[in-house]
């Protein structure tokens, strides 16, 4: 079968969730025969930052033909402008762009890779696709995060091409309802992203110092990590935490809000407590050596690095009003979930901390909880959706 797989944002370099679950989702389908072609929109040279199978064929459709499409320097300001005021407007400059600038570009792609389906991952490529260009070519929209927020933050313009997707896939159970209460007749899937499945950490092992693991980008309004040294800082003092630190493993460390932590850390003299590391390409080793995965976002479209983290055998401490993370933790079943702030947050921590036996039986009981997970599980959910789609 012919797959065009659409991810209309940036790949090169690009060390987030989606660019990893796209090259993850294009490797399958080349692994189980299928034919796969990817586009993407970067219009900059270099190379994934996750590893791609060297049949998909790609297109970068800002740099086809031996010309390089920039995104105007108007539409940045206005995007600038508009998005702390009309964030769907901001949003909606984004989709101008493709519509007056790619679109025969993407004509192009579909020419050549002639396929049997197209499966997008936001619904601005799907729009495209089933609105601008009209295609007869079925249509999944896979989400990376809950749906709910098509309905408030994206483009009005974008929603129709929901509807007429031939399918919607989404991450977990709890996001299905979002477009089933709007679409009824919608087909939608839940479909998980794939999660490693690593061999258990012994947490039981003596150690003379004991870690706390975060993994995310350096993002103030979304993965706070602040929140995660305002709450150590809590408890840092304790006895029991004299040979515990921190590690935030993630790209932003030059930003302003990177710069910023570090004036955090200064502020509260722990410098020799917490510690902000480079994006890793090895998830597995620096997961092998904590004891604790702290996961302070506000929200989530799954949480790839819990889910790693629990796979490996990690307790982990998130927010009860997070999406995603609510889900994959279960409340002093595999890890805990806390009220808001870092008070709480703290208090949690530091009860891991005290308790090893407690760190090794809630970190059991995740590595348990992602077996379901397991890649020949969530690959076998799509070539179903695929082939029923298609069929």
């Amino acid at each position: 079968m012919k797959i065009l797989v659409a991810n209309f944002s940036k790949m090169i370099n690009d060390s987030g969730g989606l660019a990893k679950s796209v090259c993850s989702f294009s490797n399958a389908m080349i692994q189980r025969d299928h034919s796969v072609t990817l586009v993407y929109v970067d219009g900059i040279d270099g190379e994934f930052f996750y590893q791609i199978d060297p049949q998909v064929e790609i297109f970068d459709l800002c740099r086809m033909n031996d010309r390089v499409i920039k995104f105007p320097k108007r539409y940045k300001i206005a995007r600038e402008i508009l998005h702390p005021i009309d964030i769907r407007r901001a949003r909606d400059l984004n989709d101008r762009f493709m519509s007056k600038y790619l679109l025969d570009n993407v004509k192009k792609v579909l020419e050549l890779s002639n396929p049997d389906i197209i499966v997008t991952f936001q619904p601005a490529a799907s729009r495209i696709f089933l609105c601008d260009l009209e295609t007869q070519i079925p249509v999944i929209t896979s989400s990376a995060g809950d749906p709910e927020d098509y309905f408030h933050t994206y483009p009005v313009g974008e929603l129709p091409a929901l509807e007429k997707s031939a399918a919607c896939q989404v991450l977990l159970p709890s996001f299905i309802n979002a477009l089933k209460s709007r679409f009824p007749n919608l087909i939608v899937e839940d479909i998980g992203n794939v999660v490693p499945q690593f061999e258990p950490v012994d947490l039981n092992l003596e150690k003379s110092i004991h870690k706390i693991i975060f993994i995310g980008r350096l993002i103030r309004n979304h993965k706070q990590p602040h929140l995660l040294i305002e709450a150590f800082n809590k408890i840092h003092r304790d006895s029991s935490a004299q040979n515990w630190i921190v590690e935030l493993w993630g790209s932003g460390s030059d930003s302003r809000f990177g710069r910023e932590l570090q004036d955090m850390i200064r502020k509260y003299d722990l410098e020799s407590k917490v510690f902000i590391k480079r994006t890793t390409h090895d998830v597995e080793e620096v997961l092998r050596l904590g004891d604790i995965f702290a996961m302070p976002s506000r929200y989530e479209g799954f949480g790839l690095s819990l889910a790693e983290a629990m796979s490996i055998g990690l307790p982990a401490i998130g927010f009860k009003s997070c999406s995603a993370v609510n889900e994959l933790i279960v409340d002093s079943k595999n890890g805990f979930l806390c009220d808001d702030g870092f008070d709480d947050f703290a208090e949690k921590m530091l009860q891991l901390i005290k308790d090893r036996s407690l760190r090794v039986e809630l970190g059991s009981r995740a590595h348990e909880s992602m077996k379901q997970y397991r890649a020949e599980i969530i690959w076998d959910k799509w070539e179903s959706l695929i082939r029923g789609v298609v069929k």
